[in-house]
């Protein structure tokens, strides 16, 4: 069992030792406990085609040569897609390798935090796992998205860079090499990151400054060391590429068409994906009193904005009236860098950018509460009494109250339901396969169609032709069902945009007409057709790539009244579109009549 000196936790210099601590290993088995219940159902849960879809099928092109941000759009740091290329040469590319992958990376989260609160105690740290576990682990699933690897990354960088300030000799060296190293990786992960990372690691260094050189010299070799992916990745596509990819292209041009009014409406579901989820035939079982889940949304917008901003405000000004503390010094590295997370919840605030924006603040307050209940009023003193009785559990009753009224839908809800299908009690997701390759869908009429489709394909189909996926129209790219390129391997994507986002595939001169024109097959969906958001997702872009449709491609089966559409290059060139290609003039006049309806509604 690994554990630390008692008297001295990690974060705070004490020796990383092996040695049996009853206290240490009951307090892991706790959190590793509550993380394990929901497991079973996570692996069977439904997944999101195009976002867990992508991290499935871009390491794999990465192996076949494909460059990021050249030979196909990523918005995000290249390096955990070279992570999951070697994850999958190792443990198969499989959909169940990919959720072990992202499982370990919200067990890096959660230990994180662990570690950080593990200067309050072994309860505290417990209370404070399991807080943030409620906020990644069952809201946002098991995907391997970049987003947590980079936070995983960055909150142990906070570890070791407040561990530096309590070490002395070796031990600070090897603690700033490592606060360098997972700089530059979580970087790697995602370069949007820097804002959080600044603020932290540059109030700590400010901490160091009377070090001088024998604090720059490792923690610069290390942070060397931690951008060697992100070298390697700028010298294989090259600058003008990579900034193209991930900044201009998801700053400037994708923006627009993604973002969701701030604050959330009051009166309704701002998000398409969310209005489905939370729908009366798809919002999961919760019988007790709540708020609806507009109403939620709204209030934990604001409850996201106070606490993050509060909490390094509160720790400056104990601070000032009782000194830096060992303990102050580690909630407000933990605090700056959900402070630094604060904007990954207002581009976009539905609950999963709320989640994500909000776990490391949240996730703190318990620590909060037992450092106000352990001062003597007007003394500062420690009064570890109080501490040790009953600090703890009013922490966590104190967070565990405010989650319950505030956003329950979003943590303990999906955390029930997870549980559920984990012992038999409900379904999981929907499964489609082909071979040894699986995915689950989210109702039995996307199951029956992807299916149908996917049998069709798999039997006219030849190695080495080349496939297109995207939404029936292409003048629309809402979104796109990428998991169908991870089921076909033995199909090239004939595309750019294997992500498929509005303002970048379907904007007026992209090169998405000149990708269809590459395909043999197209597999079109109306799986998004009544996608609606309060942004320029609604307007409508090029119709090239329908015409390069109609003019070249002729339909092969259409299933369920059109959900999925599959076609096959034809070169008919009768100019007629085939059925489901575009909405055609009478149907974009019915999508922009519902569009001023809904808008007049509020």
């Amino acid at each position: 069992m690994i554990a630390v000196n008692a008297d001295q936790p990690f974060v705070l210099g004490g020796a990383l030792r092996l040695r049996w601590s009853t206290r240490g290993a009951l307090s892991i088995a706790m959190v590793l406990g509550v993380v394990a219940i929901p497991l079973r159902g996570l692996f069977i849960a439904t997944g999101s085609s195009m976002e867990e879809g992508f991290m499935l099928v871009f390491p794999k092109r990465l192996l076949a040569g494909d460059v990021p941000n050249v030979d196909y759009l990523h918005l995000y740091g290249p390096f955990s897609i070279h992570v999951l290329a070697a994850w999958y040469t190792v443990f198969g590319y499989t959909l169940e390798a990919q959720r072990v992958f992202g499982l370990l990376q919200h067990v890096g989260i959660i230990f994180a935090l662990y570690a950080l609160a593990r200067a309050w105690g072994h309860r505290t740290a417990v209370i404070t796992a399991v807080t943030v576990t409620m906020l990644v682990l069952t809201p946002i699933g098991l995907s391997a998205l970049a987003w947590e690897g980079g936070i995983a990354l960055g909150l142990w960088s906070v570890v070791f860079g407040v561990r530096a300030l309590h070490a002395e000799g070796r031990s600070r060296t090897v603690a700033l090499v490592a606060t360098g190293v997972l700089v530059g990786c979580a970087l790697g992960y995602r370069p949007d990151l820097a804002l959080a990372l600044g603020i932290v690691h540059t109030w700590l260094l400010l901490r160091h400054r009377r070090l001088g050189n024998r604090v720059w010299r490792p923690l610069g070799i290390g942070l060397a060391v931690g951008l060697v992916p992100t070298a390697v990745h700028l010298a294989m596509a090259g600058v003008g590429p990579s900034f193209q990819g991930m900044f201009l292209d998801p700053v400037l041009h994708l923006r627009p068409g993604r973002e969701l009014p701030r604050p959330p409406s009051f009166s309704q579901i701002d998000g398409a994906l969310q209005a489905v989820a939370e729908g009366p035939a798809d919002a999961p079982w919760w019988k007790f009193p709540a708020l609806s889940a507009n109403h939620q949304l709204f209030f934990w917008f604001w409850v996201v904005i106070a606490v993050a901003i509060a909490l390094p405000i509160l720790v400056w000004r104990l601070a000032r009236r009782h000194g830096w503390t060992t303990h102050l010094t580690v909630l407000m590295g933990g605090a700056l860098f959900g402070l630094g997370m604060l904007p990954q919840a207002l581009q976009r605030p539905d609950s999963t950018h709320l989640a994500w924006g909000s776990c490391v603040s949240f996730a703190l307050l318990p620590c909060v509460v037992v450092e106000l209940l352990s001062l003597r009023p007007g003394e500062g003193q420690p009064n570890r009494s109080i501490v040790t009785r009953h600090a703890p559990l009013v922490a966590g009753a104190v967070v565990g109250l405010v989650m319950f009224v505030i956003c329950p839908f979003f943590t303990y809800r999906y955390y029930l339901l997870q549980s559920r299908v984990s012992v038999g009690n409900k379904p999981g997701g929907f499964e489609v396969s082909r071979n040894d390759r699986n995915f689950y869908f989210g109702n039995a009429a996307l199951q029956t169609a992807s299916q149908a489709a996917i049998n069709d394909l798999a039997a006219g189909m030849k190695p080495g032709e080349r496939l297109l996926v995207g939404p029936a129209d292409l003048s629309r790219t809402i979104y796109s069902d990428v998991v169908f390129y991870y089921l076909f391997p033995d199909l090239a994507p004939a595309t750019y945009y294997i992500e498929m986002d509005p303002g970048l595939a379907d904007r007026e001169g992209s090169r998405l007409a000149d990708d269809v024109a590459t395909a043999d097959w197209l597999i079109l969906t109306n799986f998004w057709t009544g996608w609606y958001e309060p942004n320029a997702s609604s307007t409508f872009g090029s119709d090239a790539p329908n015409q390069v449709v109609a003019d070249h491609f002729c339909q092969v089966g259409n299933y369920l009244d059109a959900l999925v559409l599959l076609y096959h290059r034809c070169d008919k060139g009768d100019g007629v579109s085939p059925a489901g290609i575009g909405l055609g003039a009478q149907r974009r006049a019915d999508f922009d009549a519902e569009l001023k309806k809904r808008a007049a509604a509020g």
